[in-house]
């Protein structure tokens, strides 16, 4: 939030709402967005609020704050998203829970012993958190392992295209193209400056490494796969009437989004592929219309397995009730700086940085119309577009 003041030079009293996405909440900040506003600054009197859908989070921060705008709430909404992977919460296991608030509850001596001498060993074991659907026990990796499978795309294809996404990334970061990184001073460290997970190896190293969630034959592995990391991401959202009366270029414009959900568990990661045709006719857009194409990387088969079932007549026909495909982006447009896949995925703020990125690429390459695409938990999907 410190950064985006820093950036747009934007008066804090000048923001009516803010709107945080978060996936793993911690306990003592649940409304995060609202302790984040406080510790950057922002009066006590701007109302903030915080949102979770999963790995398009912040997304749902964004149309909120769209949302606000439109409806005539709010002139200047800021949204954006955060996560800490590299601390997590862990709970005690229900028994141990339960046993803590009966606790709480004793009033004698006698009665507080008598619940302390019910504790056994097995009570300590801690509920570590998992990325895992609730519906169906199942981690995403087993869902992309499954996903790849099913639409026959080999351990060859996915190392192919993480190497692909790790190279982009090096290649836009050696660049100056990242511009929207902001430095960070991590407590008891050094000072980032950089996205520091972009590691371009070689299709000898990647083939060494065993399969990540089905063994001993699976095809997702920690090469190919989004590595979990902390991050943050912030975007200062305005009508257009309010950021020219401000002085403000507008650097991007969402002209529409659609979300959209389906079976969470064959196709928990095939959003991108229902949601591209709807917000396309409801723009009354093409395939060939677009110019920049971000989609979230959560694994590189999912995106391999996305955009064979874009290209497919057979798929459109048989699970989505279309007469005929949408067509897969050409990959000379597809995610040219790097993805999930090389930058790193801290869940609740990677939505804002696909859409700055899709901006900032509209920006360089002379493009009108940029497409955003995240799947998440649930089997939901997040559609956006800009020029």
């Amino acid at each position: 939030l410190r950064g985006l003041l820093n950036r747009t030079s934007v008066p804090r009293d000048v923001v009516d709402y803010i709107v945080y996405g978060t996936v793993i909440q911690e306990v003592k900040t649940s409304n995060v967005a609202r302790e984040a506003a406080l510790g950057a600054g922002f009066s006590d009197k701007t109302p903030a609020h915080t949102v979770t859908m999963a790995c398009i989070s912040s997304n749902q921060a964004m149309t909120t704050g769209v949302g606000m705008i439109a409806a005539g709430q709010c002139d200047v909404v800021v949204a954006g998203g955060v996560e800490l992977m590299s601390d997590v919460p862990i709970r005690h296991s229900r028994k141990m829970r339960k046993t803590m608030l009966t606790l709480n509850r004793a009033k004698t001596l006698g009665q507080k012993l008598s619940l302390l001498s019910k504790i056994r060993p097995d009570y300590f074991t801690p509920e570590l958190p998992a990325v895992a659907e609730f519906s169906t026990s199942e981690t995403m990796g087993h869902s992309a392992d499954r996903l790849a499978a099913a639409f026959a795309i080999s351990r060859l294809e996915q190392d192919e295209y993480a190497l692909r996404s790790h190279t982009l990334a090096k290649r836009a970061q050696d660049g100056g193209l990242l511009l929207d990184v902001v430095p960070f001073k991590v407590p008891g460290k050094d000072t980032v400056t950089k996205d520091n997970g972009i590691r371009p190896s070689s299709m000898e190293q990647m083939g060494k490494l065993k399969p990540a969630f089905v063994k001993p034959y699976g095809t997702v592995t920690a090469a190919n796969s989004s590595f979990l990391t902390d991050g943050a991401s912030a975007i200062l959202l305005m009508s257009e009437e309010k950021a020219l009366a401000m002085g403000y270029k507008p650097k991007a414009y969402l002209r529409d989004f659609v979300y959209v959900s389906q079976d969470p568990k064959d196709q928990l990661l095939l959003g991108p592929t229902y949601a591209t045709p709807k917000v396309l006719e409801k723009a009354g857009l093409t395939m060939a219309d677009i110019d920049v194409f971000e989609f979230h990387e959560a694994f590189a088969g999912q995106i391999l397995a996305n955009l064979k079932a874009m290209d497919s007549d057979w798929f459109a026909q048989n699970y989505m009730g279309r007469k005929s495909k949408v067509g897969a982006p050409p990959l000379e447009k597809f995610n040219n700086w790097g993805g999930s896949l090389s930058l790193g995925h801290p869940f609740g703020a990677t939505g804002c940085r696909l859409v700055i990125t899709a901006a900032h690429r509209l920006k360089k390459e002379g493009g009108q119309y940029g497409l955003v695409a995240a799947c998440a938990a649930g089997g939901q999907v997040i559609m956006l577009y800009g020029q």
